[in-house]
């Protein structure tokens, strides 16, 4: 039996190279299982939007590609598919690591490498869990389609592939869990979500001085104005949670639509006797699974009202999949027979993307995967994957593809 901490290693490696050389390797892995290979070369901002937007300059630039990787099944068993994201952050702060970055070492049960919790294990348990079913002399009675796609930064790879017509009975997002549960959790809810940013332009009192100070009665500081937007967003925030309740979150944090204020900008550090010219205030609001995103726009534009400049970023819509779904089922069972521990919904997680499958295709869709952490992306180094949880991992897409597809 191989081994599948070597293919995660070798994909770690590969991330020196780029984004290029991890797609390489995993089309070589996937042919060498008896898939079929076809790479997808798209433009992120020609990628039609279902449920969803985003300013331009939010997206990724130029070309992306995605590898898709199809077993067939004999047509008796449904079909699935698995999906992961073989791009990570951009390669900086490499000095602060204890570890090579690009080694994948393996070090007190973990092993680290750059983007190896976001999304290079996702990547490898997908390949590894066909082949371990394969080496166990089971074909999937259905087809499988595993599919390694850019995600960061607006990259849409899955959207691109299910606008292009990619379809199956389920689907499963191979992504290690951010909330420390690893292989505990299913990933079958999360929140939608609606960026925007709010400008305030500030107008300077009368006068050649220097110091505004003595004159500040008579500007019109953008701090007033982003102070009153704010208020009227809270109280908009405020009423939302009033009125709107799922019982996952209610539960979980007492409370089912937020907003977060999460940056504010006014004049010059160090200045502080001039009205600033501009102000700007940026955040996000989120959205329940099934909300009109468009109403909630239009709320929020209400008010922002006309004293400030409203501009949206990008917008996501939230979905779900029921526990009593036949797909939470064989993965909660799946879950079950290889770690021993009944998994449960963390519904907390806010933009995952399993909500493209299902939003834009209809395609219910859940995630998993191992104990990870110290992200890159949250300003972290040496991140790192459990090396156990990684195969249990590994063992549950294989049980997966055994409940769902069935083998022949």
């Amino acid at each position: 039996m191989s081994d599948p901490i070597a293919f995660l290693q070798a994909l770690i490696r590969a991330q020196r190279e780029g984004e290029a050389a991890v797609q390489r390797l995993v089309a070589d892995a996937a042919r060498d299982l008896g898939c079929r290979i076809e790479t997808v070369t798209y433009r992120p901002a020609d990628v039609a939007m279902v449920g969803e937007f985003a300013a331009q300059r939010a997206m990724a630039a130029g070309e992306r590609t995605s590898v898709l990787a199809t077993l067939d099944g004999n047509a008796t068993g449904r079909s699935v598919i698995f999906f992961a994201h073989p791009d990570g952050e951009p390669v900086a702060g490499t000095d602060a690591w204890q570890r090579d970055p690009f080694g994948g070492v393996v070090d007190g049960g973990r092993i680290h490498g750059w983007g190896v919790a976001d999304d290079l294990s996702g990547v490898a348990m997908m390949v590894e869990g066909l082949r371990t079913l394969l080496e166990q002399g089971r074909r999937p009675a259905g087809k499988v389609i595993l599919a390694s796609t850019p995600s960061k930064r607006h990259a849409r790879g899955v959207s691109a592939l299910l606008h292009a017509g990619l379809k199956a009975d389920a689907a499963v997002y191979c992504h290690p869990a951010e909330s420390g549960e690893g292989m505990r959790e299913i990933k079958a809810f999360c929140l939608g979500q609606l960026d925007f940013r709010i400008t305030a332009e500030g107008k300077a009192p009368p006068t050649h001085e220097i110091s505004h100070l003595a004159f500040a009665h008579q500007a019109e500081s953008p701090a007033d104005a982003l102070a009153e937007v704010h208020s009227r967003l809270k109280a908009l925030a405020d009423q939302r949670a009033q009125s709107l309740h799922h019982p996952l979150l209610d539960k979980a944090v007492g409370r089912s639509s937020n907003l977060l204020i999460s940056h504010i900008d006014l004049g010059a550090p160090g200045v502080h006797t001039r009205i600033a010219p501009l102000g700007v205030m940026e955040g996000s609001l989120s959205l329940l699974p099934g909300e009109d995103m468009a109403r909630v726009q239009a709320s929020v534009a209400e008010a922002v009202g006309g004293a400030a400049r409203l501009e949206w970023i990008s917008g996501i819509s939230g979905a779900e999949v029921p526990p009593q779904s036949p797909l939470y089922g064989i993965v909660a069972d799946a879950i079950v027979g290889i770690t021993g521990q009944s998994p449960h919904v963390n519904p907390l997680h806010t933009a995952s993307d399993i909500r493209n499958p299902i939003v834009q295709a209809g395609i219910p869709t859940v995630g998993l995967g191992p104990l990870g952490g110290d992200l890159t992306q949250n300003g972290l180094h040496d991140e790192w994957v459990d090396v156990e949880d990684y195969r249990r991992a590994v063992k549950v897409v294989a049980a997966i593809i055994a409940g769902w597809c069935g083998t022949a």
